[in-house]
């Protein structure tokens, strides 16, 4: 099988063999996809390696079928996205988030808009926090993992805002009567999590806490390395984080 001019960007790469590159890449219509981008090491290639870099829009080219397929072309689709500091550990976050939750070849062209819309939002300087509270919440429905963020799970009440409630995975929100409820959060934060309005600092905190829960658990309990970048980053400021 062979695919043409796909946008995409590549999530990471490494080494691979004595000359090549093994790419993990997300594309628009395939979903994520390993390439070997062959003779990338050697001192002289026919592609340039500036686009083989994270947060670079390009069309790419492969040819091959199973798990591991052939770059054979690669062009420029735009800038790259200019990022520094916490927003540039917010994208390479977002790199090892789509690495590690999304399966391969499954497509969702929508969550390539999202990834994309929220490496634009971090380049206009929005706020890094909710910017990627925003995305995990529309990453977890894209897998068919979304959350119930508007009545109570098991009475289909609405939520109310002063109220608190825990959160059980793969249940949702009850009200909250101990620990054996799940995560602690006012109905606040999930409201303001439904209806994409950024929450106060309390709330947004929580919503961290909770999603940061549910994609662990999604994970088999295994958390995320840029998770510890980030809170080392943030810790001085004493801040509620991403």
């Amino acid at each position: 099988m062979r695919v043409d001019q796909q946008p995409g960007f590549i999530l990471h790469g490494r080494a691979y063999r004595e000359t090549s590159l093994l790419l993990e890449v997300l594309s628009r219509d395939h979903g994520r996809v390993a390439l070997v981008a062959r003779g990338m090491r050697r001192e002289k290639t026919r592609i340039p390696r500036a686009l083989l870099q994270p947060l670079t829009p390009i069309y790419l080219s492969w040819s091959g079928r199973g798990d591991l397929a052939t770059l054979i072309a690669i062009e420029a689709a735009g800038t790259p996205f200019t990022l520094g500091g916490e927003a540039l550990l917010c994208a390479l976050y977002l790199n090892e988030l789509m690495a590690r939750m999304t399966p391969r070849h499954d497509p969702h062209p929508q969550l390539f808009d999202d990834y994309v819309q929220t490496l634009a939002r971090l380049a206009r300087g929005e706020s890094p926090a909710w910017t990627l509270r925003r995305f995990e919440r529309d990453l977890l429905t894209h897998l068919g993992y979304g959350l119930l963020l508007e009545a109570e799970a098991e009475s289909g009440v609405p939520l109310d805002p002063q109220n608190y409630y825990g959160y059980r995975h793969e249940f949702g929100p009850v009200p909250w009567h101990g620990t054996e409820d799940g995560l602690k959060l006012r109905g606040a934060a999930l409201l303001a999590l439904a209806c994409d309005e950024p929450p106060d600092a309390e709330d947004l905190a929580a919503l961290r806490r909770l999603l940061r829960a549910l994609i662990a658990h999604h994970l088999d309990g295994v958390g995320l390395r840029a998770w510890g970048m980030l809170a080392e980053v943030r810790a001085p400021l004493a801040v509620a984080g991403a």
